[in-house]
């Protein structure tokens, strides 16, 4: 019975989009997580009787046809990249960025990864660097007689040395947008990955146009609804619930076939 299979295809497609859920959910707290969403698709159709084929010798034409489907597919999970919330924090290191650009990451690979998380720290040798210990790009040293560091919307990164008391440039932090965001890979902590549907990067200084500036002190909070995401599971667990039953169902027009005797 093909409702076997449909109601299944049903159930594995909803246990996908609770799995989605929950990540969202869990990242509730992830600096500059950006939350994701499940869509489907049909699957083929078993075509019973075409639209539009004739249905006599007179030139009349079935109107609608027969068509069955055959259940529901993952057609894409995507990445929704809208801001989320600035948090202000008070640390000196903490970046939030007001806009659609990233923050470029140098991987222990060689490669760039790209991020909107800039809770970032200063390793042993003054260099800024990410949670993890990888250099941002391009790299920027704070001197170690630094009193005190700040950073322009613009990026533009000054110093306060010890006994000088007018600000030295020591770097600037550049931002990466694409065409095509949520094309970007996601490869775990707080990271991502150019790929070719995200396109290649447009590297340019905080306040270009479509870049986005720089807001120092604060961070980005994850822009995950709580509210959303638990109605969103409801609808989950009550469409896995309905797949279920017709499986029962299903199951029960079968059992009830098979005791027919002759």
């Amino acid at each position: 019975m093909q409702a076997l299979r449909t109601a299944a295809s049903g159930m594995s497609a909803q246990q996908l989009n609770v799995e989605v859920i929950s990540n969202n959910i869990a990242n509730m707290n992830t600096v500059g997580y950006k939350r994701q969403r499940a869509e489907f698709q049909d699957l083929l159709y078993q075509t019973l009787e075409r639209a539009g084929a004739q249905s006599s010798d007179q030139g009349t034409v079935v109107p609608t046809g027969v068509q069955v489907g055959g259940g529901v597919k993952t057609g894409s999970v995507y990445r929704i990249t809208e801001q989320g919330t600035m948090t202000a924090t008070g640390n000196k290191l903490d970046l939030a960025v007001d806009g659609r650009g990233f923050f470029q990451v140098l991987m222990p690979s060689g490669e760039t990864a790209y991020t909107r998380a800039g809770n970032f720290s200063v390793n042993d040798q003054g260099q800024i660097v990410t949670e993890d210990g990888y250099l941002i790009e391009p790299a920027v040293t704070i001197p170690g007689d630094a009193t005190d560091i700040s950073i322009s919307k613009t990026g533009q990164v000054q110093a306060i040395r010890a006994g000088v008391t007018a600000p030295e440039v020591i770097g600037n932090i550049e931002l990466a947008t694409f065409v095509n965001e949520a094309g970007l890979i996601a490869i775990g902590d707080n990271l991502l990955l150019e790929s070719a549907a995200s396109g290649a990067p447009t590297i340019g200084p905080p306040g270009d146009q479509g870049i986005g500036v720089i807001n120092q002190g604060y961070t980005e909070a994850s822009n995950v609804d709580a509210v959303s995401e638990i109605t969103a599971l409801i609808v989950a667990q009550r469409a896995y619930e309905m797949n279920s039953k017709v499986i029962s169902s299903a199951d029960e027009m079968l059992r009830t076939a098979s005791n027919i005797r002759s």
